[in-house]
């Protein structure tokens, strides 16, 4: 028999039913107790779409009822005080992205942790994308010689979409990804510079940001909801070649469909032979087989760790790097200048 962690949700909107419940529900070493949410239409679904979970109260009746871990999938403002209020329960913690609202916010949270010895993770589950794994095996293998420029976007169109409070705005929705991966390819920054685009008074809805990083590679990022004509995933460049990927990792095609690694098994983010990407050196370009997508190791990863048998997925520390970036990306955008961090 295989040890099983005791695993609790908070919130069930689309975070929490679409990119968590069924990834922690899939990992084998995981029991799924149940939810928490108060909303009366919220609870519907858990009991419609979740057989056998229960619905809480509050993290502390989730504490209660012997619950050993927790991932919060809630409206961005909300993450700080939920995250606290599970590590002074005792809970290990997986926090959605955005960590926190601010790079402070987020080390306090990282700190208190650490003091409370309690685990401690951030759900930046787009280090396991297809397009993503492809490219660091393309550069581990020197496939594109040395990195010179990273070009990364998640760009949409919504124009009649409202920037969302639940994210933070584009920047701290979309941003928290693409930076965290310019980070984990590319190492610490050294310089950002930032545009942020919004509606008067409100939350920003389109972003450009530029970092450059220590090792000298430029990261060119972009986040919109108001793009009617995307651009490329990714556009990788270095002294032998340029990888493109046209496409958004398919992991969340899947899931927004009501697949999930429990149904498909080891068909589980396997891309299809049209959506991989292509390197290029000149004019011309061979597609390059993508690697599977691995959104599925997150969880198994955070309950292996709670039963002391290996690392945490993220270090949470690499988070509050991340933040210190958003937060200069703002004082950039607010400015009109480069920071320096």
């Amino acid at each position: 028999m295989i040890e099983r962690v005791k695993f609790g949700l908070v919130g069930y909107g689309t975070g929490g039913r679409v990119f968590h419940a069924p990834l922690i529900a899939s990992a084998a070493n995981i029991e799924f107790a149940g939810v928490v949410t108060t909303s009366p239409e919220r609870r519907a679904q858990v009991a419609a779409q979740l057989p056998g979970a229960e619905t809480y109260d509050s993290i502390a009746a989730l504490a209660a009822d012997g619950v050993q871990a927790v991932a919060i999938s809630t409206p961005a403002a909300t993450h700080a005080a939920l995250a606290l209020e599970a590590i002074e329960a005792g809970l290990a913690v997986v926090v959605d992205k955005p960590f926190a609202l601010d790079a402070d916010t987020a080390r306090k949270l990282v700190t208190t942790a650490e003091e409370a010895g309690v685990p401690l993770t951030v759900y930046q589950n787009r280090r396991w994308d297809s397009d993503f794994l492809t490219i660091r095996k393309l550069a581990e293998k020197g496939s594109l010689g040395d990195v010179r420029r990273f070009e990364s976007r998640v760009e949409r169109w919504a124009p009649d979409r409202l920037p969302g409070a639940a994210g933070g705005g584009t920047l701290l929705d979309f941003g928290s990804h693409l930076v965290d991966q310019a980070l984990q390819l590319n190492g610490p920054a050294q310089r950002v510079y930032a545009e942020l685009h919004g509606p008067d008074g409100g939350l920003d809805d389109d972003f450009f940001l530029a970092l450059h990083h220590v090792d000298g590679v430029e990261s060119h990022l972009w986040g919109s909801w108001r793009q009617a004509g995307p651009g490329p995933r990714f556009r990788v460049t270095g002294t032998a070649g340029t990888y493109i990927s046209p496409e958004l990792d398919y992991q969340e095609t899947l899931l927004k469909a009501g697949k999930s690694p429990k149904l498909m098994g080891d068909r589980w983010g396997v891309e299809p032979e049209h959506r991989w990407g292509h390197l290029f050196r000149g004019a011309t370009g061979a597609p390059v087989e993508s690697c599977r997508g691995r959104w599925d190791s997150f969880y198994p990863a955070v309950a292996a760790a709670v039963l002391g048998e290996g690392p945490l997925p993220v270090d949470p520390w690499d988070s509050v790097r991340a933040m210190e970036v958003l937060d200069a990306a703002r004082r950039s955008a607010t400015t009109g200048t480069t920071v320096t961090l």
